[in-house]
């Protein structure tokens, strides 16, 4: 049900992506329900839940993308394939402008569970493991930003 998937990542999902923002003084920016429309003759086209982009411009998605973040009602193998598309997207997105990045790093979370995507050249590594979050003070959420924040550190945004 979409207005429960909504209000889960409005109150779980981003206050997290928020806090990446801050720590990295909002030199990267951060998209919610925008459509990425990147090859619709690939159907890499649609809406994506969250984007991070190594950009300080908020008005308009820039390049270098480098995070997609899907948020999932189910579980988060109900978003690994479209997570991947969308990353893919990022992909192209980033070559069309010049702006070609070694990784695009991808989330698929119900809010409670996170799980960890990558994306270098034609392959993807899907993390095993997934995180949850049992309560506000659980320690997954310093593990959740730490993963969050390492592909922004190649970037000059710290």
């Amino acid at each position: 049900d979409n207005d429960t998937e909504k209000a889960r990542s409005e109150l779980i999902i981003a206050p997290l992506l928020i806090e990446i923002r801050e720590l990295f003084n909002r030199k990267v920016s951060l998209f919610s329900g925008r459509e990425f429309n990147v090859d619709a003759t690939q159907r890499l086209n649609g809406f994506c839940d969250y984007i991070v982009s190594a950009s300080e411009f908020t008005l308009e998605i820039e390049a270098p993308v480098i995070t997609i973040v899907e948020a999932k009602n189910e579980s988060t193998n109900a978003g690994l394939g479209q997570c991947i598309a969308e990353m893919v997207a990022a992909q192209r997105f980033n070559q069309a402008r010049d702006k070609t990045i070694p990784n695009i790093y991808g989330v698929v979370t119900t809010g409670r569970v996170w799980r960890f995507l990558k994306l270098s050249a034609q392959t993807v590594a899907i993390d095993n493991e997934e995180l949850v979050i049992e309560n506000e003070e659980d320690s997954s959420i310093s593990k959740i930003l730490a993963i969050l924040s390492e592909p922004i550190k190649g970037f000059n945004c710290a």
